[in-house]
């Protein structure tokens, strides 16, 4: 039977059933390095409270001035929520951040935090007041509804997410280079097979960059006509390592819930 590795860390200890093992992690992306900084101004981190402090546990996408979108398996839990925009490293004051508490979350109908593999792995958070727009903080660009990326194409996951699996947890926000793999060739038998489903989108594989603990609900960043789009919100990996080879990272393909994101801004 395969295991599913979700890319949360949660405040309370690992939940699992038969399908699925949760890490209580909050780390970074596997084989990255650092961003510049505020290089991607739609990146945000979700943090929880516990014990009167904040943990970053996922990433997530700054689609209007008081909404994100994520995973729902970030947010499928009762916790106090907040989301963090401008932020590049999380244990020191860089003078661009805004906490803002979240307010409200919409999780997709059909999620089954039993079963990711069936998909609808996607929320909108909404947020307590708007982001402040600058430099520093601005707004993901979404992809046209429906649309599919070629193998190969070139994309970059971002998020404070684990290095190495097991390894360390840096601060500094990371980025790496994850090509889109074709769904034809993801879904076949050595790859993912059956598991991955055409509302999902793979990248990586190579057994050196990946999504890993800690990047769930942040996105795939894919360029198209000059501008980065956000085509992948990170879903999950395989429990045999985040960079295992030809086990790319999965995300939920944002193209496919274009019009579930509109109903729910």
């Amino acid at each position: 039977m395969l295991t599913f590795l979700l890319l949360a860390a949660f405040v309370l200890g690992g939940h699992c059933s038969d399908d699925l093992v949760y890490n209580d992690d909050n780390s970074r992306v596997v084989g990255g390095s650092n961003s510049g900084r505020n290089a991607w101004p739609w990146q945000i981190s979700l943090q929880y409270l516990s014990g009167g402090y904040w943990y970053h546990t996922c990433g997530g996408s700054l689609i209007r001035a008081n909404r994100v979108l994520t995973a729902a398996h970030c947010v499928d839990r009762p916790n106090t929520f907040r989301v963090v925009v401008g932020d590049h490293s999380l244990s020191q004051n860089d003078g661009t951040e805004q906490y803002i508490s979240v307010s409200g979350i919409r999780i997709h109908a059909s999620w089954n935090t039993n079963n990711v593999a069936a998909g609808y792995d996607i929320a909108v958070l909404h947020l307590a007041s708007s982001a402040s727009l600058n430099n520093y903080v601005k707004l993901a660009n979404l992809p046209a509804d429906g649309a599919v990326l070629s193998n190969n194409y070139n994309c970059v996951i971002t998020g404070w997410g684990r290095t190495v699996t097991g390894g360390s947890l840096p601060d500094i926000l990371q980025q790496a280079p994850l090509p889109v793999v074709a769904h034809s060739t993801c879904s076949s038998g050595s790859y993912w097979g059956g598991t991955v489903k055409t509302t999902m989108v793979c990248a990586g594989g190579n057994g050196a960059q990946a999504g890993c603990q800690g990047d769930s609900g942040g996105p795939l960043n894919c360029p198209v006509n000059g501008v980065y789009q956000v085509h992948g919100v990170t879903s999950f990996v395989s429990s045999s390592g985040c960079n295992a080879y030809l086990k790319p990272t999965v995300f939920t393909r944002v193209s496919a819930y274009i019009s579930w994101i509109n109903s729910n801004l």
